[in-house]
């Protein structure tokens, strides 16, 4: 009987024991990833403005702090001051309406952009009321030498097609290429389609290798430099011929030649019979 009712007190310290704090030292919990603070880099752009438009093109790769500064040195009818503003993409800018006077014979107009997104490019103006403008275009940076020239190539021939940016440019972060296929672009991947495609990217210049050429290669292929902030594109026009394609020409005067000889022939035996 005592030994029934001591085996439950006994359980009863037992758990109590186990159930003890310790001073075991738990695992830190991981620290959660810490977001850039960093401040974005400032960029400043200063136009001087003689006569009453111009267009200013501003290269931006990256999230940037761009401060714009329009100076112009107004016209014969010179006023005290101006009425001045911001615009974007032909909309003008809310709170940007200023009047602007005139300081050491120039009228001058700042503004402050955060370009942190794609949305963020576009053409930005200052307006010195209806008598001058300039223009800040801001996009990523442009190829500068473009092919006008289609590259010729034959049936079941390679072709090699090829995209770069000058040295004095950024580096691309990537390069994408696009087929043309009526009015959309297809990306083109090589692994889906190894025997077909073989793309080779050098720092600022890219490679599009099409073996087995047939005439359906032949279009409008896309090459596009990925930046941070947005991409630039370049065109290059492929067209895939036959070996005969180019002894048409050929063929034509051949057959012009025959034909006239004959006809001298003709008119030389008619004659010969009169006489």
């Amino acid at each position: 009987m005592v030994a029934s009712r001591t085996q439950p007190s006994f359980h009863l310290v037992l758990l109590l024991l186990c159930c003890r704090p310790t001073k075991t030292k738990s695992p830190e919990p991981s620290a959660p990833p810490q977001l850039s603070d960093s401040p974005l880099p400032t960029v400043s752009k200063k136009v001087v403005l003689t006569g009453e438009s111009h267009t200013e093109k501003v290269e931006v790769v990256g999230p940037v702090i761009l401060e714009l500064e329009c100076s112009w040195a107004g016209n014969p009818d010179t006023r005290p001051n101006v009425t001045g503003f911001w615009s974007k993409d032909g909309i003008e800018i809310e709170d940007s309406r200023f009047t602007v006077p005139r300081e050491k014979e120039h009228y001058n107009l700042q503004r402050k952009l955060n370009i942190s997104t794609r949305e963020n490019l576009g053409n930005y103006s200052c307006v010195f009321g209806g008598d001058a403008k300039m223009d800040f275009v801001l996009a990523a940076p442009q190829m500068g030498e473009v092919r006008d020239k289609p590259i010729v190539s034959y049936v079941g021939d390679k072709a090699t097609i090829l995209c770069k940016m000058e040295e004095s440019k950024p580096q691309p972060t990537s390069w994408i290429w696009y087929k043309a296929n009526g009015t959309e672009k297809e990306q083109i991947l090589e692994a889906a389609v190894p025997q077909k495609y073989e793309i080779k990217n050098q720092e600022r210049e890219t490679k599009l290798l099409v073996y087995n050429l047939t005439e359906a290669d032949s279009g409008l292929y896309y090459c596009n430099a990925v930046y941070p902030m947005s991409s630039t594109e370049g065109q290059v026009v492929l067209r895939v011929i036959t070996f005969h394609e180019p002894l048409k020409p050929f063929f034509a005067i051949a057959v012009e030649v025959t034909v006239l000889v004959a006809a001298i022939l003709l008119y030389e035996k008619s004659c010969s019979k009169k006489t």
